[in-house]
């Protein structure tokens, strides 16, 4: 049992296999050195419950890819971007009519370094900050036949945002434990700024399967995972004035699972929302279903 505690340990906390590691959020993911990671998911989200006469449902299917790299033991980059599909149904002059957006969403670059990091036999533990910027990159001016389409259905928001944070992870060889906060300052682009959003993540990965380390040939492993996502966002402002129905605090609660093996991660998780306590007229989140994969080469 000790020569797998100290074969496993080298090949978890050393080499570049692949790890449990978040599913909800990038910046925790454990990336060594001279190792690329790319991460692809599938993410469907479902906003109903208008008590509005709009009546307002709105369904976004999102198809985010993340590239990181390890450039050294302790210096990690990641890219973001994501493919977009925003629809919503909602009734206009006494009809129900469908507004809907598609295409490349806006991109995230950002730098992690491990300041702080404590190695052992089958256990590590490390504190990284990072800082980040968001690129524009998606479309923010597309129009349909009833005229501009709103800003927050579009698919890209049209301003420089940067954002700062910190991650920190406990790693063993039965479970892992990462944290992260963040904060991004959005900026005013064409007379429209988002709210500021800060952001308090959680995950616990736990092993479900194999119980025991004892003769498991080639390493492959279940992990159920349970997430926590407490987000804040500040509300919007259109040439100056603040739009009172927008932003809010919402606390969500994600049980998933991962099927782990030495190069790629399958990963499946459903966010249920815990709390939302939300500004005015804005739609509450039922559901949002992630599914996807993560390659190390």
């Amino acid at each position: 049992m000790f020569v797998w505690i100290m074969v496993l340990s080298s090949l978890f906390t050393f080499v570049g296999v692949a790890t449990a590691g978040p599913i909800t959020f990038n910046s925790a993911l454990p990336v060594s050195e001279g190792v690329g990671i790319l991460r692809s998911q599938l993410k469907l989200i479902r906003k109903t419950g208008d008590v509005t006469s709009q009546k307002r449902d709105l369904t976004v299917t999102a198809v985010p890819l993340v590239l990181a790299y390890g450039l050294s033991s302790k210096l990690a980059l990641f890219g973001v971007v994501a493919n977009v599909n925003k629809l919503m149904d909602t009734t206009m002059g006494g009809e129900r009519i469908r507004r809907k957006t598609k295409g490349l969403g806006d991109s995230k670059l950002f730098a992690r370094y491990t300041v702080y990091q404590v190695d052992s036999p089958g256990d590590t533990f490390r504190i990284a900050p990072f800082i980040g910027i968001k690129i524009p990159s998606g479309r923010y001016d597309k129009q349909d036949a009833f005229g501009l389409i709103p800003r927050p259905l579009q698919s890209g928001s049209g301003s420089w945002d940067p954002f700062v944070g910190i991650a920190i992870t406990r790693q063993t060889l039965d479970w892992e434990f990462d944290v992260a906060t963040s904060y991004q300052a959005n900026t005013k682009a064409y007379d429209f700024k988002f709210g500021d959003e800060a952001r308090l993540d959680g995950s616990f990965q736990y092993r479900i399967l194999p119980h025991s380390l004892e003769n498991i040939g080639v390493p492959s492993f279940i992990y159920a995972v349970l997430e926590s996502n407490l987000i804040w966002n500040g509300k919007n402002k259109l040439a100056g004035a603040t739009n009172v129905d927008s932003g809010g605090t919402t606390w969500n609660l994600v049980p998933g699972l991962q099927y782990v093996t030495s190069r790629y991660v399958l990963e499946t998780a459903v966010l249920i929302p815990v709390k939302q306590q939300l500004n005015g007229t804005t739609l509450e989140t039922d559901l949002v279903w992630t599914t996807g994969f993560r390659w190390n080469f």
